[in-house]
């Protein structure tokens, strides 16, 4: 037995050694061809075998060869493989490859080099947005991305976007896309109490941004399963290079108007068009302003133009510094912002700073920790809601024979509705907000083909509202008003990761991906309302005599989520992934907690089939389709849950019901089918994608009316179906490449969508035209047909039912007469550079998407009210046999004035979104400053618009009318038009 044991040692020591013996130690370093910046994370193979390594973080790699072996195969994502001959000490240089294929994309919990992406995915990176004034970072998406569809409402800073992409997905529930920073789930919806919605996001410093990712098909958004039926916007942050310490410093300003201003009468045409009306309807002129607006100021020399007082001058400055650095271990990011907004709307003032540190550390070869911290403060100095007296656009309802002053220089507060430049001098309304979007993980490298992540990350949010209201002003008077709300929303994310990527040969290469989430949301709220202040320079609460109100509440919620990714590619042309997340959420009732979210995908690389070798300008082809399920969580975190609240009466304390429940809420699904083309021709010199997608979202959440005889007023319930369908494309061309450089991208989506189930229609509103309907657009325009003006006694006409037309407004019937959904949208990108200088060139356009202007119905109303009215309005019917479409002026007969289709009009528009052009100093003149580099430049936003829409501005949708009321307009004010210079410095 001694003798076999000896003899099996024997065997197995001679057996280490004849492999020993017939391998061999390979080591070597790889690095950028470029810069020489090493690269970690390489894969190195010996080709024929399975033996394979890949580099360390200082780019170093050491395996074991056979003897027979005599080539290595490099390949790292974003660069060209490389194979090289074997040799005992081995220095690398690894070749960018083709930007557009090789590009990396951010994906849920990873990246991707976009080559091998089977899903439909639209990036934007720093480089398509330096240097731009933005209000917040979600504008670089517009025009820039095929399916985001991004519409600013107004010209109000800090105001809410409308963010959509690929239609519309919800009714009651949230449709903005979820938003991830850095890993980190954020709040995107308005804490405030305002009327109409902030954005929080305006917190974000755009020049922080590395990249945006936007996950539009469910192959890429299903692993973020409940929260990803209206997209994913996945948000990278700048991070450390590794190279010396640079430092950058930048500052810009520039100055703001009003891409539009609205023509309004002046005093003559005013009196003449008035003096019209009343006469016709036997008033005398005079008397009748003065029994209206209390003045006689009929027969005054004013000529006042009040529409214009609602603007003044705009401006922005920004300042910003940056170091950043790093070796192989250690990388890191240190910036700071200052940016100061004073709006073109009187009053309305916007400023924010910013802090961020990035770092990321590598201990030792297995582990890896990092940490993101961003903290900024900004204030918002608000203007009122659209629909309040207070909205200093409504003054161009004043009438111009209003003098702006009195004679003894003060303004003047008597005039036919309030004059709200009172506001100026006698109310604030400052929205204070803190936040700090961070987080931090830890990285171990098991194996060099499996790896653990974990991070938590913190999004925290604190909105501190003050307003004041003086003793002068409408709200406030006659004592003063104070008002003051403390929101803070603290939502705690932690997730754990397992990667795994393993090459099989030369033909299979596997990936796959574990995670589970936890998120936890808490947000707590008070305020307190005073009235009856000593004067207007004690504004605190403290120095009310009278506290009116006060409230306090808090709410929270859970997610619990399980989710797994795999992908394969065989042959690097066969390429397959899948995925699935299981979501748990406190937001529904126990029967219905837990949704799960598949997805599947498919591509086909065929540009590296043989049957296609021969097209020599193919330069590459691809086929992709995927399907999937997501989901829609945002809507309120009790909604399947009786509540009860306190409530006095007769200052006894008791129990009231506040919420009626449904203990069979479920998830919001959206099953999405796409299929996509990728394509390049001559090098990839012409290059594009060209996209269907189909989308069916069930078990809307609607908040359905019940009878308030019961104590309810609306329950939510699983009760609706909507439907998204179109197409995208996306073309890019390199269209002269030498000295003179000029690239170029166009893109342009369409989209269609259509109710498909509902209880009964959603009805219009009093003073709005939105509904819902089944087999009709989302929001679709409903009510009374406007035919014109008959020619021969001027009355207003509408449409019957059977086509003819009727002088009597109640006769006519409602039909449709119009959509806010537009046909197609775009943009058109141009850059060009010559030597030191560049030039950026972005445009988007819209076509389609009606728009109501609720204004009109005061504004264009032809003499029927004493407001203001547009210019246009003079053109009104004045004698038997005038063709016009403005009915003849009839003081309070209406004539004209009901709700109708004379106020839908085309929104369709082309705008010069920003222009920037710049020079960069050479090396051999900043050289003797120790300048690394130096760039100077002009900057345009919102250049020129072009557009028939006759109001203030084509790209507008009323805060205040709210849910499916699209494409509204009422006293909106317009975008902003900015020039500004800069200058940017690096060290």
């Amino acid at each position: 037995m001694r003798k076999f044991s000896g003899a099996l040692l024997g065997l197995l020591f001679f057996s280490i050694q004849l492999l020993h013996a017939q391998s061999r130690e390979i080591a070597g370093k790889i690095a950028d061809s470029k810069d020489g910046t090493p690269l970690p994370g390489v894969t190195v193979k010996v080709k024929g075998s399975t033996s394979a390594t890949v580099s360390g973080p200082d780019g170093t790699f050491r395996l074991n060869a056979p003897q027979n072996a005599t080539t290595l195969v490099f390949s790292y994502v974003g660069y060209q493989d490389l194979e090289a001959a074997i040799s005992p000490s081995m220095d690398i240089s690894l070749v960018p490859g083709d930007k557009a294929l090789t590009e990396v994309l951010v994906v849920g919990y990873g990246t991707k080099i976009k080559r091998d992406v089977t899903s439909s995915i639209s990036r934007v990176t720093s480089k398509d947005f330096q240097n731009q004034p933005m209000p917040s970072f979600e504008t670089a998406l517009q025009g820039r991305t095929a399916g985001v569809f991004i519409n600013s409402g107004s010209g109000k800073l800090g105001q809410g976007l409308n963010i959509r992409v690929r239609g519309i997905s919800s009714v009651s529930a949230n449709q903005q896309p979820f938003i991830v920073i850095d890993g980190v789930p954020v709040v995107s919806q308005s804490l405030g109490s305002f009327t109409e919605n902030d954005n929080p996001l305006a917190t974000i410093n755009p020049d922080d941004i590395e990249s945006i990712e936007v996950l539009k098909d469910a192959a890429s958004s299903a692993i973020y399963g409940a929260r990803a039926s209206n997209g994913v916007l996945l948000i990278t942050t700048k991070s450390g290079k590794v190279g010396r310490s640079k430092v950058n410093v930048g500052y810009y300003t520039g100055w703001s108007r009003p891409t539009k201003k609205q023509k309004f009468l002046n005093s003559a045409q005013y009196k003449e068009l008035f003096g019209y009306a009343a006469e016709y309807s036997g008033y005398d002129p005079a008397t009748d302003f003065e029994d209206e607006t209390g003045t006689t100021d009929w027969n005054s020399t004013a000529d006042t133009d009040w529409g214009a007082q609602a603007f003044q001058e705009g401006s922005i400055s920004q300042y910003n510094a940056s170091i950043t650095g790093g070796d192989a271990r250690t990388k890191f990011l240190i910036s700071g912002s200052w940016n100061d907004q004073k709006g073109i709307i009187i009053g309305n003032e916007l400023d924010r700073a910013n802090g961020r540190i990035n770092l990321d550390h590598t201990v030792g070869s297995r582990l890896k920790v990092g940490l993101n911290i961003s903290l900024a403060k900004s204030r918002n100095y608000r203007v009122p809601s659209d629909n309040a007296f207070s909205n200093p656009i409504q003054l161009n309802a004043l009438p111009p024979l209003h003098p702006l002053y009195l004679t003894d220089g003060t303004l003047n507060p008597n005039t036919l509705y309030y004059n709200n430049l009172f506001e100026i001098s006698s109310a604030s309304n400052v929205n204070t907000t803190f936040r700090s979007i961070s987080n931090a993980y830890g990285e171990v490298t098991i194996t060099p083909d499996l790896y653990f992540r974990s991070q938590v990350g913190v999004d925290w949010n604190n909105l501190q509202e003050e307003s004041y209201n003086g003793k002068e002003t409408l709200d406030g008077a006659p004592t003063g008003l104070g008002f003051n709300n403390q929101v803070t929303a603290t939502v705690i994310t932690l997730t754990n990761t397992l990667n795994y990527r393993k090459s099989f040969g030369d033909n299979h290469v596997f990936d796959a991906l574990l995670g589970t989430e936890y998120q936890n949301g808490k947000t707590t709220g008070a305020q307190v309302q005073g009235r009856g202040f000593p004067n207007d320079k004690f504004t605190k609460i403290a120095s009310a005599a009278i506290i009116e109100a006060g409230t306090s509440t808090e709410t929270r919620f859970t997610f619990l989520s399980y989710f797994a990714r795999a992908n394969y590619k065989f042959m690097d042309r066969y390429l397959l992934g899948a995925s699935v997340r299981v979501d748990g959420s406190s937001r529904f009732s126990a029967n219905n907690q837990y949704g799960s979210f598949p997805a599947v995908s498919v591509g086909w690389i065929l540009s590296e089939e043989k049957f296609l070798a021969g097209i020599k300008p193919l330069s590459f082809l691809k086929l992709r389709a995927s399907y999937g399920k997501t989901g829609n969580a945002e809507i309120g975190n009790f909604p399947s849950l009786t509540l009860y609240g306190g409530s006095a009466y007769a200052d006894v304390a008791g129990l009231v019901t506040t919420q009626f429940g449904n203990n069979e809420l479920r998830w919001e699904r959206t099953d999405q089918f796409d299929v996509g083309i990728d394509f390049g021709f001559f090098n990839n010199r012409i290059s594009g994608e060209v996209d269907y997608f189909h989308k069916n979202t069930k078990d809307l959440l609607l908040n359905v009316p019940t009878p308030a005889i019961n104590g309810y007023t609306t329950v939510t319930k699983n009760i609706g179906s909507l439907e998204n369908k179109g197409w995208e494309f996306v073309l890019n061309g390199t269209i002269l490449p030498g000295k003179f450089k000029w690239t170029a991208s166009v893109n342009l989506s369409t989209y269609k969508n259509k109710v498909t189930k509902l209880v009964a229609p959603v009805p219009p509103g009093t003073r709005t035209v939105g509904r819902l309907a089944v087999n009709q657009p989302y929001g679709q325009f409903y009510g009374k047909s406007y035919a014109g003006v008959d020619p021969a006694n001027g009355d207003a006409l509408y449409y019957l039912a059977d086509g003819k037309t009727t002088n009597d407004y109640s006769l006519a019937v409602d039909t449709i007469i119009g959509s806010p959904n537009p046909e197609y949208y775009g943009g058109i990108n141009n850059h060009f550079s010559y030597m030191g200088f560049d030039l950026d060139v972005q445009c988007q356009f819209v076509k389609g998407g009606d728009l109501y202007n609720m204004a009109g119905f005061f504004q264009s109303v032809n003499g029927d009210y004493y407001d203001n009215q547009t210019t246009d309005q003079m053109d009104y019917w004045k004698a038997p046999g005038q063709i016009t479409n403005i009915p003849e002026p009839r003081l309070y007969e209406g004539n004209g004035a009901g709700k109708s289709s004379r106020w839908v009009q085309d929104g369709s528009y082309f705008r010069v979104k920003s222009v920037n052009l710049g020079y960069n100093f050479p090396r051999k003149w900043i050289g003797k400053l120790k300048l690394e580099t130096a760039r100077l430049y002009v900057a345009a936003n919102n250049l020129i618009t072009i557009t028939n829409y006759k109001g203030y501005d084509p790209e507008v949708n009323s805060g205040f009318v709210g849910g499916f009321n699209l494409g509204h307009d009422f006293y909106t004010p317009p975008q902003a038009r900015t020039i500004s210079v800069g200058i940017n410095l690096g060290f």
